[in-house]
């Protein structure tokens, strides 16, 4: 009897904590946060960096503002990345962070505690999904649901994941490069890898670092990547002027590199994240594998605007392949659509932790 009051009394509780809030979904990224408001859609995407005075531990500025801080701070202030390769490295600060993004998309919402849904990489163990559930709940979030990031993408891009058929897809973020199978509403096969688009920039700042002797950061490596980066021969091969700091004189220096040396520095990444799109074919179910022939595999995330990508990815499989129409919003698009969803749908999608109040 009493537990049925507490239940109603916390279903009471949540709905008038509901007329305050708008619920979101949350694409929580290793390099970019992106936030879907309810009624609103995609109304924030900034970088997932947060400016922290290491003499006071307090915030000093979080997404764009931080970001523009990276490589140009003080010795008293410095620019992290509470999340890496998919995960929370540090609750406290990814707490800050997300409580700064709700804060900043209901602005006017004294009392706001919404209805959050998360996208996570697939496989993470279950003290990374508890440190995804407590930096939301403490971020002010009154329940949280949770999503893999493949299916969350499939659901983006309008794949009929509920039907008795398979689709798959290819998320590339920033930290992990998530694979996934899904019939069902469930997944039937999931792999994630920890080589996307940082590693991407890693392997460019470090062919330079070997071949010219320049030092780059990773915004610049970033630029490179996304102006002439590519993983398959290009019609017209690019180039461009890159400024670093010289190894040997310590001085600043500019070079010319082309797309060409640029491809040749991402092979390896490229490969790794071919070899596990073939890998994930391999432990397909035959009935579901032979679905993939017509409709083929979808790729979603940045790194999927990769020049070529998509096509060295068909290539090596024998799969037809399709770019998601904007891949970079597809997982958060997807977190959003599920809050449409009726009840029976969205916990068969997702896995839910709620506040005991």
């Amino acid at each position: 009897m009493i537990h049925k009051a507490m239940k109603s009394l916390r279903g009471l509780f949540d709905n008038i904590l509901g007329m305050f809030s708008s619920d979101m979904g949350i694409d929580l990224g290793t390099a970019t946060t992106l936030v879907f408001v309810k009624g609103e859609g995609v109304v924030l995407c900034e970088p997932s960096v947060v400016a922290i005075d290491k003499s006071t531990n307090h915030v000093r500025a979080v997404g764009n503002e931080a970001k523009r801080m990276i490589g140009r701070t003080p010795e008293d202030i410095v620019a992290i990345r509470p999340m890496k390769n998919g995960v929370i490295s540090d609750p406290a600060v990814t707490e800050a962070m997300l409580r700064y993004f709700i804060k900043k998309v209901q602005p006017r919402k004294f009392f706001s505690h919404p209805s959050i849904v998360i996208a996570i990489p697939p496989g993470i163990t279950e003290v990374e999904r508890r440190a995804v559930i407590d930096s939301a709940e403490r971020a002010g979030a009154r329940s949280v649901y949770l999503i893999e990031q493949p299916k969350a993408a499939a659901i983006g891009v309008g794949l009929p994941v509920n039907e008795p058929g398979g689709n798959m897809v290819i998320d590339i973020g920033g930290g992990t490069t998530d694979y996934a199978v899904i019939s069902l509403g469930g997944i039937v096969y999931a792999k994630s890898i920890r080589v996307a688009g940082d590693e991407m920039d890693m392997a460019i700042m470090e062919y330079l670092r070997r071949s010219y002797n320049i030092m780059i950061g990773e915004r610049t490596a970033e630029e490179i990547k996304i102006r002439i980066g590519s993983a398959y021969p290009l019609e017209e091969e690019l180039a461009m002027d890159v400024r670093g700091r010289d190894l040997i004189a310590g001085l600043p220096k500019t070079i010319s590199i082309t797309s060409v040396e640029i491809r040749e520095a991402l092979a390896d990444t490229v490969q790794s994240i071919v070899d596990a799109s073939k890998s994930t074919l391999e432990h397909t179910p035959p009935e579901l594998a032979a679905d993939l022939i017509d409709r083929g595999i979808v790729m979603a995330g940045g790194g999927s605007l990769l020049r070529g990508l998509d096509k060295r990815i068909a290539e090596e499989t024998g799969l037809p392949v399709h770019v998601a129409d904007d891949p970079s919003i597809a997982v958060v698009m997807g977190t959003g659509e599920t809050l449409n969803l009726p009840a029976h749908l969205r916990n068969r999608l997702m896995s839910q932790s709620k506040l005991d109040f």
